[in-house]
């Protein structure tokens, strides 16, 4: 029997290096995993296993609603949503100190949840209002901040590929109550930012007040409705139990083509091939990862790295708090380094057994680890969002670190609650009869 220590030591060591060398992190997770099973394999049938795991991972009915939400969220970015949404958002937040700043915030949840990615809720939405404040007299630096601090709420406000993900490896929780609860996280993720608007907003006087003429919100309720419908029928559909999460994916394509192409004319017949192409693009990423991260799953699981991994973790305290702490804390620095979609693929099959044999329900770890996971995409070295939200903002990367320390407390304090309060994010799933 091989000792895990080892395996696991060669395993993040090729993975590191190759890393390091700027290797694509498929690739580096592929050769990982060859590289661990040649500790107890053949050559030959450690290859052949490898292409075997990676190809059955893909084999699976499930994985067709990750296109299909994909394709969705391209449309929808590509056809300029963004501006009515921030209209809409305007009639809630116009009168309150930092009316803009508010405005980012729920413009972010709203276009994030449609287009299911925090990048592309970053700069349609921090396109529009970094610009806005800083004419308005806000701090750039804040104003950027904002916008970013804001922009992953929409990776757990549903409809997203994060909880599908999730779903799929950790061997079939329901998506309907992931996506139930992460709609609870992501709306605190949310007021969160807000209060800490509030607190710099009325220190620095940021008051701005929207004059709406006569009929205004009437017609820009009109035009955005539409948009957030799409949320209602996915979320609704599938925890009514009308369609699955597969059919909601498809019926999301359809409804985003009927909103660009008929009812707001944002996109014509010949946008739709750069369309299709940036959604295979983005589907083959998402595929390949997740195929590696099945033969990365296999390979530490015939050199016992997750029993071994488990057996630490216990013998640190049995307490279930004391574990979620170091999980907590193991999953923020995976973040700030990993993209989440491989995390997730790669973690869940590891730390979702030590967690169900404390008593932590499978749907309540899957919402703590895409929030945490969420949060390392704005945090340095690695966090793509950090660097986009800044590019937007037209500000260095250093100078927006320190107006977003308050966001970051405030957000990890809202991860801290619903880790240690399960029922915060675990009544709606319940109440609406998902679990």
């Amino acid at each position: 029997m091989i000792d895990p220590v080892l395996a696991s030591g060669l395993l993040i060591a090729v993975f590191v290096v190759l890393l390091g060398l700027g290797a694509p992190i498929g690739i580096c997770i592929v050769v990982a995993s060859c590289s661990t099973m040649l500790l107890v394999l053949p050559f030959d049938i450690a290859m052949f296993a490898t292409a075997q795991k990676m190809f059955s991972s893909l084999d699976s009915f499930s994985l067709l609603a990750v296109p299909f939400f994909i394709l969705s969220g391209v449309i929808m970015n590509s056809g300029g949503i963004a501006t009515r949404l921030v209209n809409f958002a305007k009639l809630f937040t116009g009168r309150l100190p930092g009316s803009l700043s508010y405005t980012n915030i729920v413009g972010n949840m709203m276009f994030g949840a449609i287009s299911g990615s925090a990048i592309a809720a970053s700069t349609s939405i921090g396109g529009v209002m970094v610009p806005m404040s800083a004419k308005e007299g806000y701090n750039r630096g804040f104003a950027s901040a904002v916008n970013i601090a804001s922009a992953p709420t929409g990776m757990l406000i549903p409809p997203t590929t994060a909880f599908i993900l999730y779903a799929l490896a950790s061997g079939g929780t329901s998506i309907a109550a992931l996506f139930a609860g992460g709609m609870v996280a992501g709306c605190l993720w949310g007021v969160g930012c807000m209060l800490v608007t509030l607190v710099v907003a009325k220190r620095n006087n940021y008051r701005v007040f929207f004059a709406l003429q006569k009929g205004v919100a009437w017609k820009v309720t009109l035009e955005a409705v539409p948009s957030l419908l799409l949320i209602v029928i996915i979320v609704g559909g599938i925890v009514m139990g009308i369609f699955t999460a597969i059919e909601a994916s498809a019926i999301a394509v359809v409804y985003t083509l009927f909103l660009t192409l008929v009812l707001y004319k944002t996109l014509a017949l010949k946008d739709l091939p750069g369309v299709f192409v940036q959604t295979v693009v983005m589907t083959g990423i998402i595929m390949f990862l997740l195929a590696t991260s099945s033969a990365m799953s296999f390979s530490m699981s015939i050199t016992s790295i997750p029993a071994a991994l488990s057996k630490l973790l216990l013998g640190i305290s049995e307490n279930k708090i004391v574990i979620l702490l170091v999980i907590t804390a193991f999953l923020l620095v995976i973040g700030a380094f990993m993209d989440i979609g491989p995390a997730i693929l790669i973690f869940t099959p590891i730390l979702l057994p030590i967690m169900v044999k404390l008593g932590v329900d499978p749907v309540h770890f899957g919402i703590i680890m895409i929030y945490n996971l969420a949060i390392g995409t704005i945090t340095p070295p690695v966090g793509s969002g950090l660097y986009v939200g800044a590019s937007v903002g037209r500000v260095k990367v250093e100078d927006v670190i320190r107006p977003l320390m308050p966001f970051y407390a405030a957000i990890i304090g809202v991860l801290l609650l619903i880790t240690f309060v399960p029922e915060i994010t675990l009544f709606l799933p319940r109440l609406l009869g998902v679990m």
